[in-house]
C-alpha cells in the first residue's frame, strides 16, 4: 500500500487571479512543475517524478518537452563523463 501525505501551501488569491486558475487547477500545475524541476535537478527519478505529477511515466517523459527539459540529460552526462 502506498502512503500519501498531503502538503498544504498557502497561495495568495492574487496569484490565482494572475494565473487565471482555480485552486484545484493551480495545485495540479504546481505538482507537475515541482516534479519536472526535481527530475531536472536529479533529485527524483522519472518514475518518482511521474508519481508526484500524478501521471504515467511515459506521459511525464513526453510532457518534459513542454518545459524544455531533456528526458535523458543524466544519462547523456554519464556518457560524456565516461568518455572524457
Amino acid at each position: 500500500m502506498t502512503v500519501v501525505r498531503q502538503v498544504i501551501i498557502d497561495v495568495p488569491e492574487k496569484v490565482l487571479l494572475a494565473e487565471r486558475m482555480d485552486a484545484d487547477a493551480f495545485a495540479r500545475e504546481m505538482r507537475v512543475l515541482a516534479a519536472v524541476k526535481m527530475f531536472e535537478l536529479g533529485r527524483l527519478s522519472s518514475g518518482r517524478a511521474a508519481e508526484l505529477a500524478g501521471m504515467p511515466r511515459v506521459e511525464f517523459l513526453l510532457a518534459l518537452k513542454r518545459y524544455n527539459v531533456f528526458p535523458l540529460a543524466a544519462e547523456l552526462e554519464d556518457l560524456e563523463s565516461a568518455h572524457a
